[in-house]
């Protein structure tokens, strides 16, 4: 269990399932995102539920231990990237080009951020690129961590709110911008191989389609559990509508799941193979 809600949407509607349809008997670990993969060769873990990228990792326990498999998209499509909110926009129009960040990195400078603007993170362990970025960009801003989705959130709901610019590292799928529609920063453009040098990256983040990744050994096993959770796809809107019933609506991960799987008996049956 990777700490953000996307994750916690996923994990739900599948631990719902395994538990009511098949009788599996399902265990949620919480882990921070790298070191979960270290539970493949151990058996502590048999699934991941939502995977962003991780290259190094796939290269190591996929190719080389072998003790892990793709299995699957879960067909949400994730973007990574700086966000700020409405009122920053309004502020400032022109602060989407990267290049114009300079110009208003005073105006987001914080008691955290030494005089410089603060970019603001969330949980050390997400995947980013920001402080090689900062350097390599030459901007005037500092990474500064929220620790966690829910903080990150938070800041921008706030400065929303109270007319305060924010920037910040963000991600969709997210459920949060349907609330506030944060807009996201044109970075120097994407092109394969630009991030392989975190010393010299000075691009934006790529797409990611994400995935699940799976042990070996349950993948092997016969179970139905790995028949379920290869089958398991859905869209950003089906994420981000169990992830607000988590977190808007206060609702429990496993009364939000059978909310959704209750309305989507179609897209269930599919993955049981019905």
């Amino acid at each position: 269990m990777n700490d953000w809600v996307g994750y916690t949407a996923d994990a739900a509607v599948v631990t719902y399932i395994l538990k009511n349809d098949l009788k599996c008997r399902v265990n949620q670990k919480a882990l921070a995102e790298q070191l979960a993969w270290q539970g493949f060769p151990t058996g502590q873990i048999d699934v991941i539920m939502e995977n962003w990228g991780h290259d190094d990792l796939t290269l190591k326990y996929i190719t080389q231990q072998k003790v892990a498999v793709d299995a699957g998209l879960t067909g949400n499509l994730g973007q990574i990237g700086w966000y700020v909110t409405p009122a920053t926009l309004k502020e400032f129009p022109d602060i989407t080009n990267w290049q114009n960040l300079n110009k208003y990195a005073s105006k987001f400078a914080t008691s955290e951020s030494g005089g410089q603007g603060q970019l603001l993170d969330g949980d050390p362990s997400f995947v980013t690129n920001d402080a090689a970025l900062v350097t390599n960009l030459k901007l005037n801003y500092k990474v500064v961590y929220a620790g966690s989705e829910a903080a990150l959130i938070q800041a921008f709901r706030t400065g929303q709110q109270n007319n305060t610019p924010v920037i910040g590292y963000f991600y969709s799928p997210q459920w949060f911008l349907s609330e506030v529609p944060l807009t996201k920063i044109n970075l120097p453009k994407y092109t394969p191989g630009c991030d392989t040098d975190l010393q010299k990256i000075a691009c934006d983040y790529p797409n990611y389609n994400l995935n699940k990744i799976m042990s070996a050994k349950l993948a092997n096993s016969g179970s139905p559990a790995a028949a379920l959770i290869k089958n398991f796809h859905w869209t950003n809107d089906d994420q981000n509508l169990v992830a607000k019933y988590i977190t808007a609506d206060k609702m429990t991960p496993e009364a939000a799941a059978k909310k959704w799987i209750d309305a989507n008996p179609a897209k269930v049956n599919a993955w049981l193979g019905k």
